[in-house]
């Protein structure tokens, strides 16, 4: 069968030699029992948390080969209100100094496709996103967010583009101001490969300013994807998706120290408790993904989960279990205080979902 580059690039699954019980898209916009769905965005495939708790940002996925471009948008907590923080075309200008490689070629064109993104306090103070982005080139794009509560702004101040055949998919900063970036395989192994072939490993890169990139050791394993790191930038946890694993680094050293068992696992966030969320998708057939393919309105049915992995034993257990209605083939759980967020590489929803005791 024919499967589009979008479909299969989202998540950074491959299919697999698996039973599919396809299912059907989901078109309503209703919730089920305590589940809530937000409509009326475009592929919100990341999501991020702002400080004071009152909205989060949400990535507006267009595709790993920049497809389709894509927003930065603002989902406001109290509103269900969606606003739009950056669209592609939106800045002009030249890189601001400490911002990214001095060599960023300027801001990013209307092809703009985010992707994985994260948000942290830079040494400066400043507040500062990254995204990972696919469109016109593979690069990471630096932000300064302003504002408080739910009036938030965002200001390009450069970028840094990654090195050829790199395909990266997330990024988080380290406390130094240094990124950390996965790329999922090599860029010039192509959709086909991924698809029908064995492709390389992916793996993870550091960027510092005036170094560039250099790989991580121990990071190399099938289908590199979601990235987070301990408040203290020390640990490096790294979801192999056809490995089914979640990988703890130590930084300084390279060495692995131990993994969870989590199935196709896609992004992770913190939880408040400390545990890292990691969004599990347990469907991978052709056929499942064929029906979310190309889905701009309603919802992909594949099941998924947001598992909480204790990251001192490195075992997990489902947190929210999603197997249908009102959303399904979720790539990101974001906690914000007792209520859990979900997004999605595919259809038009943010996913809301009271957290009761866990």
């Amino acid at each position: 069968m024919t499967t589009t580059p979008r479909l299969l690039l989202a998540v950074g699954l491959a299919a697999v030699a698996a039973a599919s019980h396809a299912a059907a898209p989901i078109l309503d916009c209703e919730p089920r029992g305590k589940a809530r769905p937000v409509c009326g965005f475009q592929s919100p495939e990341d999501l991020a948390a702002l400080p004071g708790g009152a909205a989060i940002l949400v990535s507006e996925y267009g595709g790993m080969l920049g497809e389709k471009p894509g927003d930065v948008a603002l989902l406001v907590l109290a509103s269900d209100e969606r606003r739009v923080l950056f669209r592609g075309g939106d800045a002009s200008g030249e890189p601001v100094a400490g911002w990214g490689d001095p060599a960023c070629p300027g801001p990013p064109g209307a092809a703009f496709g985010p992707h994985g993104i994260d948000v942290a306090v830079r040494p400066d103070g400043k507040l500062a996103l990254a995204v990972v982005q696919h469109g016109g080139r593979q690069s990471i794009e630096l932000f300064e967010l302003l504002g408080a509560g739910s009036e938030w702004k965002v200001a390009w101040r450069g970028c840094v583009v990654v090195p050829e055949d790199v395909w990266p998919n997330d990024v988080v900063w380290l406390p130094d101001g240094s990124l950390v970036v996965s790329s999922m395989m090599p860029l010039s192994q192509g959709l086909e490969t991924m698809m029908h072939g064995k492709p390389d490993p992916g793996f993870a890169l550091r960027w510092r300013a005036g170094e560039g990139f250099r790989e991580i050791p121990g990071t190399r394993g099938p289908l590199a994807n979601g990235v987070e790191v301990s408040p203290d930038g020390k640990k490096l946890y790294l979801n192999l998706t056809r490995a089914d694993e979640v990988r703890r680094i130590d930084l300084a050293t390279g060495r692995v120290e131990a993994n969870a068992k989590v199935q196709g696992p896609d992004n992770s966030t913190w939880a408040p408790d400390g545990r890292l969320l990691v969004a599990s998708i347990r469907a991978m057939g052709s056929e499942d993904f064929a029906v979310c393919n190309p889905l701009p309105h309603g919802a992909c049915p594949l099941p998924f989960a947001i598992v909480a992995v204790d990251v001192g034993a490195m075992q997990g257990r489902d947190l929210y279990v999603g197997n249908g209605p009102p959303m399904g083939a979720g790539t990101v759980g974001l906690q914000v205080g007792r209520e859990l967020f979900v997004g999605s590489f595919t259809g038009d929803r943010v996913l809301r979902v009271p957290l009761e005791g866990d």
